[in-house]
């Protein structure tokens, strides 16, 4: 049974265990103080009490959902990936794009600090 991030992404195999630390080390980047938990059966981060990104690792791509604001507001950015409702898949076979994830997470931490 997964109890945690860490148990969650070394139940993968090492390609994806790499990617997936990635992931996770670059929304930590941006919200150091993020509340972590393990939320619909992937990595969920709060701020604020509010939910702010999930990632999750597949075969051959990393989801991120940054909820539907944090992907409407970058939507030209993330036009290149495939996507779905409030998701984005990174494939495997590609360079992670920390830069866009960072500054998507700050733009989630900013909406979630000034939501009351």
């Amino acid at each position: 049974m997964i109890k945690d991030i860490e148990d969650y992404i070394n139940s993968f195999p090492v390609e994806v265990i790499t990617k997936l630390h990635q992931m996770y080390d670059t929304i930590k980047s941006e919200a150091n103080n993020a509340e972590e938990s393990m939320s619909y059966g992937m990595p969920a981060f709060k701020w604020n009490g509010k939910p702010l990104v999930y990632f999750a690792g597949y075969k051959n791509h990393i989801g991120f959902y940054a909820t539907s604001t944090g992907h409407e507001a970058f939507k030209v950015e993330l036009s290149k990936y495939k996507q779905g409702k409030g998701s984005v898949q990174f494939p495997l076979n590609e360079p992670l794009p920390e830069g866009l994830i960072r500054r998507i997470v700050a733009f989630r931490v900013e909406e979630n600090t000034n939501k009351h």
